[in-house]
């Protein structure tokens, strides 16, 4: 298991290189990930939110367990709006239109390109952890009012830490 960043940790907003090399580091990373996100209790990490920063990301929903190396979004459909939370933003949960609707190009940890379509929860998921491999984090996407309340509330969990 890996210790989440939190915002506003700069790092959460690094460059990220693409992965290139498919070795057993890459993997014991992939594992060290999906234990991490367990262990969290969450659906999804990023490899920027434990301090890597490849394009690398894991998502486990249901009966589905998805690595997403360079992952691409190659499709979009419609809109819906739902709540969304973060580990990088623990206690927050805000509103967030996303697509319904998406088909994602990756590589899994062997280096095997292959594709996914997703709707819903699933497609949300997807999105939200392509999005921190572009350094783009759940508070982009509030207005900004709501964007310096969430700022004010991470900072006073910092402080009460």
């Amino acid at each position: 298991m890996r210790e989440i960043l939190i915002y506003p940790d700069s790092r959460l907003r690094a460059r990220n290189a693409p992965v290139e090399d498919f070795s057993e580091e890459l993997r014991s990373l992939v594992r060290d990930l999906f234990e991490t996100t367990y262990s969290y209790d969450g659906v999804g990490v990023a490899a920027p939110q434990v301090g890597v920063n490849c394009k690398l990301a894991v998502v486990a929903w249901e009966d589905k367990k998805l690595v997403l190396a360079n992952p691409r979004v190659l499709l979009q459909e419609g809109e819906e709006e739902r709540e969304e939370g973060c580990l990088s933003f623990p206690g927050i949960f805000e509103n967030v239109k996303r697509p319904q609707k998406v088909t994602v190009e990756a590589m899994d940890e062997e280096g095997k390109l292959y594709t996914v379509e997703a709707e819903g929860f699933l497609a949300r998921a997807l999105l939200h952890e392509i999005d921190h491999l572009e350094g783009k984090l759940l508070i982009d996407y509030l207005s900004p009012m709501k964007r310096q309340l969430v700022k004010k509330k991470m900072k006073r969990q910092r402080r009460d830490e």
